[in-house]
């Protein structure tokens, strides 16, 4: 389990780098100079995402695999004249989700500043819908950590109509063997790829194909992975989280292969691929269906990409929300990432 608490280490290290869909500079920076010192190839595109490449033996057909490094968030969309200030959401989750969260603005100037997100109507001793009130828009607001009172105060420290806000993580270890924190999604699986690429340089390994790793910056907002694919690529391997709830298979303890989402299914073959090799390797994995998710790799069929596409990752309970997942499932996951790039057969049409 040693090679699992280094990961889950540097989940703690990529959850508190904020970086919500449209502002992922900083974390794509942590990650490239963690791959340039590890002496990989890498490269960033126009959207700001990062690709790394590990040559293989076939350098004919490629394999592509993707996590993405960008997170849920907001935006300033107005300044209240109590000094409060109105969100805009930055991927796709509720506002009850966040009631009660700290949060951090960052100014186009690069300032920060700390602060609460609450509903207008919080204090029960003053609003009596306090707990009934629609937790929307037009009732959630940022309470700031500064001595502000007005519209004027706020422009004063420098906040403006569109500047970041990014969610506290609250990320915590437990002694059972579970990571609970916000951006699980998908800094777990962006870890599993970084451990991966590190596993494959130490041990001086060969890849059977030459294999590319594209973090991507914009999945949240449902287009990172659907560009900068290179035309060898055969398969794409989406790594993000398995969705869980009622209904679903998915679990913390092993990996979700994902069979069909709201895309539409998955690639058949590449599938079956994938659970030969938990089964040969005695890897615990459920299969599933997220009947309201999209990923990298969908994103990518959908932009025309004329590859086979796949989604495995591990499973998170509470997705979009405070998530959680256990050591086990990131394990399982590692194991699988591991055999699959060391396989040495790929999709045929």
């Amino acid at each position: 389990m040693t090679q699992v608490k280094e990961t889950i280490q540097l989940i703690k290290e990529l959850v508190q780098i904020p970086s919500p869909s449209g502002n992922t500079f900083k974390v794509i920076e942590f990650v490239e100079a963690m791959l340039q010192e590890w002496e990989v190839e890498t490269k960033r595109n126009r959207k700001g995402g990062l690709i790394a490449t590990l040559p293989g033996e076939n350098q004919e057909a490629h394999r592509m695999l993707t996590a993405h490094v960008d997170t849920l968030g907001a935006m300033v969309k107005d300044i209240k004249p109590s000094g409060r200030l109105v969100l805009d959401k930055i991927g796709g989750f509720t506002f009850n989700s966040i009631e009660g969260e700290y949060c951090e603005i960052e100014t186009s100037s690069g300032s920060t500043y700390s602060g609460t997100i609450l509903m207008h109507q919080t204090s029960v001793h003053v609003y009596k819908d306090a707990g009934e009130a629609k937790r929307n828009q037009d009732n959630m607001e940022v309470r700031i950590d500064e001595k502000v009172s007005s519209e004027a105060d706020v422009r004063a420290l420098g906040i403006e109509v569109g500047d970041f806000v990014s969610f506290d993580p609250r990320v915590q270890v437990t002694s059972s063997g579970y990571i609970k924190s916000r951006h699980l999604d998908d800094k777990a699986s962006v870890a599993l790829l970084l451990q991966l690429i590190k596993q494959v340089v130490d041990e001086k390994i060969t890849l059977p194909f030459t294999t590319h790793f594209l973090i991507s910056n914009n999945e949240e907002i449902g287009y990172g992975g659907n560009s900068n694919i290179p035309s060898e690529t055969v398969e794409y391997l989406a790594v993000d989280m398995g969705a869980m709830g009622d209904g679903q298979s998915t679990d913390e303890y092993t990996v979700s292969i994902c069979v069909k989402d709201a895309s539409g299914p998955y690639h058949y073959q590449l599938r079956q691929h994938l659970v030969a090799l938990a089964k040969a390797n005695k890897i615990a994995y459920k299969l599933d269906i997220y009947p309201f998710y999209g990923s990298d790799a969908s994103a990518a069929i959908r932009a025309g990409h004329d590859i086979v596409h796949g989604l495995i990752g591990p499973g998170i309970d509470s997705s979009h929300a405070y998530e959680r997942t256990h050591e086990e499932s990131l394990q399982h996951t590692a194991d699988l990432l591991y055999h699959y790039v060391l396989s040495n057969t790929i999709t045929k049409p």
